[in-house]
């Protein structure tokens, strides 16, 4: 429908702008990478994505969503083409990653990252990971991926609870809620400990 929409800026909020375009005034829902980027411009030139959804015979919603760039676009079309991701849910997640940081989750297997989005569980970020990573390893071509270092610290207390005895699933699920109130700085000594304290609990 609309590629892209330019002109000058008439409100902005952290989720939506008003652009001006031949005394047309589009309101479009934005992350806040989007934001971030466009925040101090006066005119600007946003992809978008347009949506129609029909609530009843009578009532048809009409909604744009615009991306700073192409790479977000593409991201975002790529996550709503996952079962269980909606137009909101993908906006979420590109307000809480840089899209290259997102591709980078996503390459790597960080369930733990994508979990700590408000509203992405373990099922959906399997999800996510299971159906883009191949799709994403494709695109990226050369780029080298290097494991995060929350999957690294999710893989090393894994296998120690692991070999303490612990069951599998009970062991991933302390693990997980673990490294969503850790820092860059966490150790998996402390990784450990904290799931040893779900564990018991």
């Amino acid at each position: 429908m609309y590629h892209y929409i330019s002109g000058k800026i008439r409100s902005l909020n952290p989720t939506t702008v008003v652009i001006d375009n031949q005394g047309i005034g589009y309101a479009i829902q934005i992350s806040l990478h989007t934001y971030t980027k466009i925040k101090d411009l006066q005119e600007v030139q946003l992809f978008t994505h347009c949506i129609i959804k029909t609530e009843s015979q009578a009532t048809s919603l009409f909604g744009i969503y615009g991306f700073a760039d192409e790479q977000e676009k593409s991201v975002f079309m790529d996550l709503v083409s996952v079962s269980g991701v909606g137009n909101n849910t993908a906006q979420l997640i590109l307000s809480s990653f840089e899209p290259g940081d997102l591709i980078q989750a996503i390459g790597t297997g960080n369930i733990a990252a994508l979990q700590k989005v408000k509203g992405i569980g373990n099922k959906t970020a399997q999800r996510i990971i299971i159906d883009l990573k191949d799709k994403i390893l494709k695109s990226a071509g050369d780029v080298k991926f290097t494991p995060s270092a929350g999957n690294t610290l999710r893989d090393e207390s894994l296998s120690a609870l692991l070999t303490l005895g612990f069951n599998r699933i009970s062991a991933e699920k302390a693990i997980d809620k673990a490294l969503k109130n850790s820092s860059s700085e966490t150790t998996v000594e402390q990784i450990i400990k904290t799931a040893l304290g779900f564990l018991s609990s």
